[in-house]
């Protein structure tokens, strides 16, 4: 196996690219999400680690592996193989956005599918969260596996620009520090919602 490289430079996720119709067309199948969130989870994995966790054939997991890459979702980890003809997949480091004014999505039904993708995961993320609260509020989980915090600000629009722009330089001084898998260390998934009271 080669030696690890150091991670790729994170793309900021205020100044993400907008993604394309291919990237989202990608990311709407079922199949590919669920690769996407174990790919996420894991850090990197080969087709046959993937068709075992998703119960599916090797070479349906081998398509959708070919697709997410083609549409610069996922990437070839080389350094991860145990040999040439071991190949291992990861996420393709760096944000992206469905669009804004300025940048308007490719395909609208599309940007709809993958959002609420993303929504739902969020709630899967809430409900874990909240069934633990109740574990460690009562005492019977003294191990801190997660915060629920909420707050009301009142900023102009470019002080919440600004507050995002802070919000994003801390998370990726922090998704620098770890590789998937390094010892004592565990996954923490972040997600951040906004809103002000116009919408």
């Amino acid at each position: 196996m080669s030696e690890k490289k150091a991670p790729p430079e994170t793309v900021s996720a205020v100044s993400a690219p907008v993604a394309s119709a291919a990237f989202l067309k990608a990311l709407s199948h079922p199949v590919r999400q669920q690769i996407h969130n174990s790919l996420t989870r894991r850090g990197h994995a080969r087709a046959a680690d993937l068709a075992d966790e998703l119960d599916l054939p090797a070479n349906q997991i081998s398509f959708h592996l070919r697709t997410l890459a083609d549409a610069g979702v996922i990437e070839e980890a080389p350094e991860y193989a145990r040999d040439r003809r071991d190949r291992v997949w990861q996420m393709k480091r760096g944000a992206w956005s469905l669009g804004d004014p300025e940048h308007p999505v490719e395909d609208e039904a599309l940007a709809d599918v993958v959002s609420l993708w993303v929504a739902n995961d969020l709630h899967l993320v809430i409900d874990r969260l909240q069934n633990w609260v109740k574990e460690f509020t009562s005492g019977r989980d003294p191990q801190v596996h997660g915060t629920l915090t909420q707050s009301s600000l009142w900023l102009t629009q470019e002080e919440f620009e600004e507050l995002t722009e802070d919000l994003d330089a801390v998370l990726t001084k922090y998704r620098a520090r770890h590789e998937p898998g390094d010892q004592a260390v565990r996954r923490w998934q972040l997600g951040i919602i906004a809103a002000d009271d116009e919408i």
